[in-house]
């Protein structure tokens, strides 16, 4: 096998390191690979941006974004070693997608305020991916997403159609409405209902982050990242005074929580 080492790589060479390793006398993992076998190795590399992008550490931003390049690239060879495919008709597939669902730039529609374009983007995507029905476009959201993801998601298209609360304190008011419903299920003892009324009472919650402007997901992951930090704080205080969690009352638990809050 032969190939050209630089001081300066490009795109084009990511490429061919690519297909270098999937030879015969190649990596022998990389040449074992099938888009399911790495599979997740995608989900964790573009998890792995977004965490470069809360930290604002431009500098592994950088370096993870090659890592999911590298998985872009990867995916396009195992099809291009099958003749299906290859990195350039996806590049070209998604030129042709930017420009078709973009008239307002590189067409005559005129599209002047973000609304207009949310408006026009969701429009083409239907007449191009041949959905007539709301329900065809809330059907074609990937089920692999985060559900808070996918329930707003699927809330925003059925809006779309006015089917929507009025305002935020009727979807507030739904939530209530579902918790008691979530005590009766409790209360009942089915195991079924019990899960399905928490999945509605989670369903009402990302509504009121909807009609809020908040972003559920993200707002869940500072939840969890508000609790870790307090929970570390009253774990560090325990210690301090030389006890565990374990053995301390709900009442000084609570009294430590109070404090880690402050």
């Amino acid at each position: 096998m032969e190939f050209e080492f630089k001081e300066k790589y490009d795109f084009d060479d990511l490429v061919e390191v690519v297909r270098c390793l999937r030879l015969p006398d190649g990596c022998p993992w990389d040449k074992e690979q099938t888009h399911k076998s790495i599979r997740q190795d995608f989900i964790e590399e573009t998890y792995e941006v977004i965490e470069a992008i809360d930290n604002e550490d431009t500098a592994l931003l950088r370096e993870e974004l090659g890592d999911v390049l590298l998985q872009v690239v990867f995916h396009a060879q195992i099809e291009r070693e099958k003749g299906v495919f290859d990195i350039h008709d996806v590049a070209n597939d998604i030129c042709q997608k930017m420009i078709v669902r973009h008239p307002h730039v590189f067409g005559d529609v005129n599209a002047d305020t973000t609304d207009k374009v949310l408006d026009n983007w969701d429009k083409i995507k239907m007449q191009t991916k041949e959905q007539s029905t709301q329900s065809e476009a809330m059907d074609s959201i990937a089920r692999s997403l985060p559900s808070l993801i996918r329930a707003s998601k699927m809330q925003k298209k059925a809006a779309k159609v006015g089917f929507d609360f009025e305002c935020l304190d009727d979807a507030a008011a739904k939530v209530t409405e579902e918790l008691a419903e979530v005590k009766a299920a409790c209360e009942s003892g089915d195991e079924n209902a019990k899960a399905e009324e928490i999945g509605d009472l989670l369903f009402s919650v990302v509504n009121v982050a909807r009609f809020a402007g908040v972003d559920s997901e993200k707002a869940l992951y500072d939840a969890c990242e508000k609790f870790l930090a307090r929970f570390t704080a009253m774990e560090r205080s325990a210690a301090d005074n030389g006890v565990d969690l374990k053995d301390l009352s709900l009442s000084e638990l609570d009294s430590l929580w109070n404090e880690a809050k402050k």
